[in-house]
């Protein structure tokens, strides 16, 4: 027996709320559709475009450079030390005599010529002892010419034998002694008259003297080491300038001939160029086997005293000898990792870095001791558009020397003034 199930008809306004139910149970999955859909279009438009590919980008154009050949010149080459200049002479002002001084005849660090009056000291002692000196002399001296007067008296009665011969000797060493006292004291009439003398201290040499230490009326006391200290005296003109060389340097400078009467210059330290001329004139008889190191000295005309003793200063020392150099532009030379380098442009245009061995520095050109040929073509304006192995468009230029004296160096050690008030 077949049984026959009815087919149940569904309702449409039920299937509308059946499917919005299903809506709010799982609103992700409408959206989900979306995006990708979304997306799917995002890829195939892309593919559209660029499915024919990108267009080449432009080649950038080669830079241009200036090139040049280095210049050879002849330049005299100099080697740099450090020092501090010195006096000449040096001299500590102290009395020969004792006293209380009376009188100060200079103003505290003025300049003073040899022989000017310094301090003047009490002088009556000592001229009381010279006019005491002369008096004795003057007693010797009587003495004398009585012994004298006795030996002559007596000479004549040897004749007649009125006077023993024992007598004549006696008389005759009696002029002798008188002869010796008067000599004694002609000599403490020199040294009282030297002790006058000796109550105007005067300056034992021209310069710069430094403040008294003593004033009028303090009692000095004479002697070299336990001797008041008045005051010291430094002679100026010429002045010393005293530095350490290396062994290094001493061996070169000996083997080139320097060693003695080399030219020197000096810059001061507020100063941008070596305007000071001098000659070395004293090298040390040995090394110091500590530091390795020689005493050396250079010797400065110094007429208006300007250099000072203690100022600080750069020296440079020339054997005289010039060479052959070649020289670039100081701007020009790079600097690559631990290597100093200049690029050069080929015949082909093909851009490259040269390494080079720097020397000194002369007017805004490097010299360079090693590296370069005089045929180069080095880049000397555009240098930081050059790229090695890359072609480049050259333009000659020329390497010249700079005609102006370097800038900033004195002003950048100049101090700076702690006030400043409105003129009035």
């Amino acid at each position: 027996m077949t049984v026959h199930t009815p087919i149940e008809r569904l309702d449409p306004a039920d299937a509308k709320v059946r499917r919005e139910l299903k809506t709010l149970l799982h609103p992700a999955r409408g959206r989900r559709v979306a995006w990708i859909g979304a997306f799917l279009v995002l890829v195939i438009g892309a593919w559209w475009l660029l499915r024919d590919g990108a267009p080449p980008a432009a080649a950038a154009p080669a830079p241009v450079l200036t090139v040049a050949a280095p210049i050879a010149r002849d330049v005299t080459l100099w080697d740099e030390y450090i020092g501090r200049f010195e006096a000449s002479k040096a001299v500590e002002v102290r009395p020969r005599v004792s006293g209380a001084i009376t009188g100060v005849h200079f103003t505290d660090g003025q300049i003073v010529r040899q022989g000017q009056p310094l301090f003047t000291i009490d002088p009556r002692p000592y001229r009381a002892a010279l006019a005491e000196a002369r008096a004795s002399a003057a007693s010797a001296r009587s003495d004398l010419a009585l012994a004298r007067l006795e030996l002559e008296r007596a000479g004549r009665l040897v004749d007649v034998e009125a006077v023993s011969q024992s007598e004549i000797d006696r008389l005759r060493a009696r002029v002798n002694a008188a002869n010796a006292a008067l000599a004694g004291a002609d000599a403490r009439i020199a040294a009282r008259a030297l002790d006058v003398e000796f109550t105007v201290v005067r300056a034992p040499l021209s310069g710069r003297i430094s403040d008294r230490q003593i004033d009028a009326g303090n009692l000095v006391s004479a002697g070299d080491a336990g001797g008041t200290l008045l005051t010291t005296i430094n002679a100026l003109d010429p002045v010393y300038f005293t530095f350490q060389g290396s062994e290094a340097l001493f061996l070169k400078t000996k083997r080139e001939g320097g060693d003695k009467g080399a030219a020197v210059e000096v810059r001061l330290q507020d100063e941008g160029d070596y305007r000071w001329k001098g000659q070395l004139d004293f090298t040390d008889n040995g090394l110091d086997p500590r530091s390795g190191t020689i005493r050396a000295r250079a010797s400065f005309r110094n007429p208006e005293m300007f250099l000072t003793p203690g100022m600080f200063g750069n020296m440079r020392l020339s054997t005289g000898q010039t060479t052959r150099a070649l020289l670039v532009p100081a701007a020009a030379v790079q600097t690559d990792q631990a290597r100093k380098i200049v690029y050069v442009v080929g015949k082909d245009g093909t851009v490259a870095a040269k390494p080079v061995e720097l020397g000194p520095e002369v007017d805004g050109l490097s010299v360079i001791r090693a590296g370069l040929t005089p045929t180069d073509r080095v880049v000397i304006a555009g240098y930081q558009f050059a790229r090695p192995g890359e072609k480049a468009v050259t333009k000659a230029g020329k390497i010249a020397a700079s005609t102006t004296p370097p800038k900033g160096a004195a002003a950048a050690v100049e101090p700076v003034s702690a006030q400043a008030t409105f003129a009035r």
